[in-house]
């Protein structure tokens, strides 16, 4: 079910531009979804499985090639109860649930809403920035640790007239690694480190976060468990970063991970 087609859509706020005469309304119960849609998992070790996707609005951090605009940077939703969410799932033919967004671990229901779907019997896909650590039935953690290339400037905003870059630079820069939660989630979780990665520019960092979460979780990150993906939302910039993400991926032992919804259907809504 595609939310717009069905439920009027309304401006999302993060924690600080929420507008005041809205705080003493209460939240509505159940999420903030943006999109509701089956297809196939694009991305990862599950990449190519049909799956009903749940994506929140709203996140924490602010990535300038982020290809959920319109859960971040323009943020859109309609609440949506769990009865009605888990009811949508329950209409296609699918055992695997991504949530996704936006940050959905941002959000308390969306514990709620993992737990139906485990009572149901689904596997679950949490895709992640790695920021917050919430206890929950996941069958895996797909987290995506946000290196300093996702940070937007002037230079690399979505919208070069966009204001909010400015103010969201050092925020983003700030929060995008946050070590405690990346431990606890590869403690709890089966799990897979997903990397945006555009060029051999991204490596040094991405080694010296691996060393620092190997010294600190009490569990093994195998090369095997760290996926480098191409920078790129539409097949033209895929067609640039690919090839040497694929020779990266080669040089340092770890996986690649296509983009096989963008290769597929471009970057249309909903797939």
């Amino acid at each position: 079910m595609p939310v717009s087609d069905s439920v009027d859509l309304e401006s999302g706020a993060d924690s600080d531009t929420a507008d005041a005469e809205d705080e003493s309304e209460a939240t509505p119960v159940g999420l903030p979804i943006n999109e509701l849609f089956y297809s196939l998992q694009g991305e990862g070790t599950l990449a190519g499985v049909p799956s009903v996707f749940v994506r929140t609005s709203g996140c924490n951090l602010r990535c300038w090639f982020c290809d959920s605009y319109h859960t971040s940077w323009e943020p859109t939703h309609a609440w949506l109860g769990l009865a009605e969410i888990v009811a949508e799932i329950e209409s296609h033919d699918a055992d695997h649930v991504v949530l996704t967004g936006g940050e959905p671990l941002l959000h308390e229901e969306s514990v709620a809403l993992l737990e139906a779907l485990d009572d149901r019997g689904y596997h679950t896909t949490v895709e992640t920035n790695g920021t917050i650590y919430r206890d929950a039935p996941i069958d895996l953690a797909s987290i995506s640790p946000k290196l300093e290339s996702s940070t937007p400037t002037p230079e690399r905003a979505p919208d070069e007239d966009d204001v909010d870059a400015d103010r969201w630079a050092e925020r983003h820069e700030r929060e995008r690694i946050d070590l405690d939660a990346l431990s606890r989630l590869v403690e709890r979780y089966t799990f897979q480190l997903k990397f945006v990665v555009t060029d051999a520019g991204d490596m040094p960092e991405i080694l010296a976060l691996l060393e620092d979460l190997r010294a600190t979780a009490d569990v093994p990150v195998r090369d095997d468990d760290v996926l480098l993906m191409p920078e790129g939302a539409t097949r033209d910039r895929l067609a640039e970063t690919r090839a040497r993400v694929a020779d990266l991926a080669m040089e340092h032992g770890f996986r690649y991970t296509p983009r096989l919804h963008v290769d597929l259907w471009n970057d249309a809504p909903e797939t």
